[in-house]
């Protein structure tokens, strides 16, 4: 009888090894689940700031390619400002001449309208406006007029 009582115990505590290695595993499991998902939602969340990234530096590169588009028509209506200038071609002298005085004469003007418009005017918007629009205008005109060096100032 004591073998049979040994071997019921032996199946006892087998079953309840086999029970409890059972439900170690499944704890085990549990916290490996648990270690997975944390480990997936870091994951997630750094492919969520890597994806932020990427379209943050498309932008700035649209931005940049606007820009230099925007830099490059400006330009190119300079260069077409200077060519229509250069094409006068054959005319009379004073035609030629007539010409020529057509900026510093409307440059005139609109300094001296710049300078009634202070005077007259109390608001400082449009003071500032005027001046703007007079600074700008100069500088477009007479900026690129300066003289250019010859070779022989290079050396």
């Amino acid at each position: 009888m004591a073998d049979i009582f040994g071997v019921g115990l032996d199946a006892a505590a087998g079953g309840i090894f086999g029970i409890l290695g059972t439900a170690l595993g499944r704890a085990a499991g549990y916290f490996e689940r648990k270690q997975t998902y944390k480990h997936e939602v870091q994951r997630w969340g750094h492919e969520y700031k890597l994806h932020e990234l990427q379209m943050q530096a498309q932008a700035q590169e649209t931005e940049m390619e606007l820009a230099l588009a925007a830099q490059q028509g400006s330009w190119l209506g300079l260069n077409a400002s200077i060519a229509a200038d250069a094409s006068i071609g054959k005319a009379s002298q004073w035609v030629i001449n007539l010409l020529r005085l057509v900026r510093p004469t409307l440059t005139l003007l609109l300094w001296l309208i710049t300078g009634w418009v202070f005077t007259v005017t109390q608001n400082g918007a449009v003071v500032e406006a005027a001046v703007f629009a007079a600074t700008a205008a100069t500088l477009w005109w007479f900026g690129d007029r300066a003289p250019k060096p010859s070779a022989g100032a290079l050396r």
